[in-house]
């Protein structure tokens, strides 16, 4: 049904007026009075200082009182030989039947967690009965600047001992983690136009990008998110990417498409296709294009080919390949 790729803004359903993007700060106005009457007080203060001070009177040197920039927040993770970190479970709420978000403490109220975009954190969990700790990786949903706190969305799977267990956790519980674990580097404007391609909880890393693409002002790359999944239930994130596209309706847009869709359901039905991608993101020899890939196994299969390992994307197969793009031009999550 997506029947041309001119970008414009695919139907979407709540619409939400909490702004998400930052704004490039204005000059001027209060501010420049509220520094002009700091830079007077501080003048009238030097005054005060140098003639009333006992080192000035003594003729001793007086030092030198500067606004140094604020220093940055400490870092919970930092890398490199660091070790595995506790982080307290501090609330749970639920998302759907099968999932919720999970928010864990930081080691101090005013730290950050260090990740960068985009990049992961590795979790790790041993039961008394487990011979081998079960380690796996998550994205962070929450912003990379937020201090006190990381937030997880995390869907439980049957038999998934990582998501059964933190599933199974309770406020005060800890969880080891480590990271940060470099993905894709990003850069504003590194590409003039991306494609997002996701299903199920694939779509974390790909809220982690274009999050931080939205949230800066300077970077105007435009971006398709086409994401999978059985339900409507199942769709998460569904508010931010809906905010997303209430603000930069011009860049922005999410096709969602389902196995199992509602009566009514105006958007896409079915599998991802390649029919799908032909005609709604951009053609391989469109300019700096991208196209990210995350999700289950039948998904990278169908649609870009299975990586070999963290360190190796492996060869391009499946539509995109079929497409003409070039394993250069696609990053596998």
């Amino acid at each position: 049904m997506f029947a041309s790729r001119a970008f414009r803004p695919a139907q979407s359903f709540a619409r939400h007026a909490r702004t998400y993007a930052s704004e490039a700060p204005k000059s001027g106005g209060s501010n420049t009075l509220l520094y002009g009457g700091i830079a007077a007080a501080a003048a009238g203060g030097g005054y005060y200082y140098a003639t009333r001070s006992p080192q000035a009177a003594a003729g001793l040197p007086t030092t030198k009182v500067t606004n140094a920039p604020p220093a940055p927040a400490p870092k919970t993770f930092t890398g490199g030989d660091q070790g595995f970190i506790p982080l307290t479970l501090s609330e749970v709420i639920p998302i759907n039947h099968n999932t919720k978000k999970f928010r864990f403490k930081l080691d101090s109220e005013d730290s950050v967690s260090g990740l960068n975009v985009a990049s992961a954190l590795i979790t790790k969990f041993k039961g008394p009965e487990m011979e081998k700790p079960v380690i796996r990786p998550y994205t962070p949903t929450s912003d990379e600047e937020e201090k006190g706190y990381l937030d997880f969305i995390v869907k439980k799977y049957p038999n998934g001992p990582m998501s059964e267990h933190i599933h199974d956790m309770k406020a005060g519980d800890t969880l080891e983690m480590k990271g940060p674990i470099p993905k894709y580097k990003w850069e504003a404007n590194k590409h003039e136009e991306i494609a997002l391609l996701a299903g199920g909880t694939g779509i974390t890393p790909v809220y982690q990008l274009a999050r931080a693409i939205f949230k800066n002002p300077e970077d105007k790359t435009k971006v398709t998110l086409i994401y999978g999944n059985l339900t409507e239930a199942d769709i998460l994130l569904r508010k931010e990417f809906d905010d997303i596209e209430q603000q930069f309706p011009d860049r922005f847009r999410a096709l969602y498409v389902l196995d199992t869709p509602p009566e009514g359901w105006q958007q896409g039905k079915g599998h991802i296709t390649k029919e799908l991608l032909k005609t709604t993101i951009p053609g391989p020899n469109e300019g700096n294009v991208k196209v990210f890939v995350c999700g289950p196994p039948g998904l990278y299969k169908a649609i870009s080919g299975a990586k070999k390992s963290p360190a190796d994307q492996g060869e391009l197969d499946g539509y995109l390949k079929e497409l003409g793009f070039s394993k250069e031009q696609v990053y596998k999550f």
